[in-house]
């Protein structure tokens, strides 16, 4: 079966009472003063922008970096990706209508997705009456048939579409057009385009903004999609027909009360709702949607979520919280990519306070390298080899510490990371 995946500290003085242009072109046209380092890292930014666009933008990557990724294929990562290619090819595929909750007072559909709270559990003073919350401790009851179908078929279509360009596989693009059919398409199986259902609370309510977060590998799926598509062999009509559900979940994503409360919920929630509306507004040509997604990051995710020294106060006070601080930073270094192959650049903004998430990214990575010295609680075992912030953020700012320590951490196997890593290390 298929399993679902979902460096050195560096201290500048803050720049005070200013914010940065909002890419790199108007950052080189300025004439406010730069230090040499931020000065550098435009450049890099400005290069990678100018090469993104001399050929097709593929959500995170263009069509030269896919090129370049290809070519810097090494044995152990081909042998990988195959192994990854074969498990797709022969699992799956999977449907919303598989798996129904039973037991849940939920008016949801057969084709409403549907999932519970991590966190919540049944009240020892009251057994029958609502859930109580526990951070950090996943009730091992809750229903999981939705969520853990979704989580296998987004990491199958990824793991299809890279077999298919990277290396070459045409039966990838046939099973990845049945997996795509099933769960998006097939008036029997297809999944409605909403999350009105997600993680809700029994005795509280039945799904909630917060569900939204179960989405979030859906990005791997419209990558995956690109990829396959680049590679040829991929039913048109299939591609086209993923597209338009992705436009209208887009559009709930931006217009109703659930989509609306997670974009300003306030910490990785709204950073991963936005890494999410961009990606898809990418993956559905909605420029419109693109550009509210980087106001979005400037207006609201920074200003809110960051403090002068990098920290996020609301990740820390989580009772895993150094885990929660590595996942709203691959949330942020997600949508500063995106950004970036939109031709924007979102890694060196800064707000009028001298407030960006560039501070975060090396406020954070001593811990991420030695987990023992973090502060705050966590209560489950951390493990880096999941987060892929420090090599995003390596190349995009760019930052050769960063990348130093990226180079130091472990990589999980998960087609996620590893096409990630590809792209940091080609």
């Amino acid at each position: 079966m298929v399993t679902a995946s979902l460096p050195h500290y560096h201290h500048r003085a803050p720049i005070h009472k200013r914010s940065l242009p909002h890419n790199a072109n108007d950052m080189l046209a300025t004439s406010m003063p730069f230090t040499r380092r931020e000065f550098i890292g435009v450049l890099g930014v400005s290069a990678a922008v100018r090469a993104a666009g001399t050929s097709r933008t593929l959500i995170l990557i263009s069509e030269s970096d896919a090129a370049r990724m290809r070519a810097a294929l090494t044995p152990r990562r081909t042998a990988l990706l195959k192994r990854h290619a074969a498990a797709a090819l022969a699992a799956g595929p999977w449907s919303v209508t598989t798996h129904r909750p039973s037991g849940l007072n939920v008016n949801a559909g057969p084709h409403d997705y549907v999932s519970e709270g991590p966190y919540w559990w049944p009240d020892p003073k009251n057994p029958a009456g609502p859930y109580i919350r526990k951070d950090g401790q996943r009730n091992p009851q809750r229903f999981m048939g939705n969520r853990g179908d979704l989580g296998n078929m987004c990491t199958a279509v990824l793991a299809l579409g890279m077999g298919a360009f990277f290396l070459k596989q045409p039966a990838c693009a046939g099973r990845a057009a049945l997996a795509l059919s099933t769960w998006f398409l097939d008036p029997q199986t297809r999944m409605n385009p909403n999350l009105e259902h997600g993680q809700m609370v029994r005795g509280h309510n039945t799904g909630r903004g917060t569900g939204i977060i179960d989405t979030v590998s859906f990005i791997h799926v419209v990558q995956g999609v690109t990829l396959l598509e680049l590679a040829g062999g991929l039913d048109p009509a299939v591609a086209s027909g993923v597209r338009q559900w992705f436009a209208a979940y887009l559009h709930w994503l931006t217009t109703s009360r659930n989509g609306l409360d997670e974009k300003s919920s306030g910490n990785n929630h709204a950073t991963w709702w936005t890494a999410q509306a961009a990606a898809y507004a990418a993956f559905t040509a909605d420029a419109a949607i693109q550009s509210m997604c980087w106001e979005h990051y400037r207006n609201y995710l920074v200003p809110t979520e960051i403090q002068p020294d990098g920290s996020c106060p609301r990740e820390e006070a989580r009772t895993n919280s150094l885990g929660y601080s590595s996942m709203n930073l691959d949330a942020f270094a997600t949508v500063c990519r995106l950004a970036q192959m939109d031709a924007v650049d979102l890694w060196h903004f800064r707000t009028a306070k001298g407030i960006g998430v560039e501070k975060s990214f090396y406020y954070l990575i001593p811990f991420v390298q030695h987990p023992d010295t973090w502060k705050h609680r966590q209560i489950s075992r951390y493990s880096p080899d999941g987060y892929v912030f420090p090599g995003l953020a390596g190349i995009g700012l760019p930052s050769p510490s960063l990348l130093a320590a990226y180079e130091e951490l472990p990589n999980s196997d998960s087609p996620w990371v590893q096409f990630v890593d590809m792209l940091v290390r080609s």
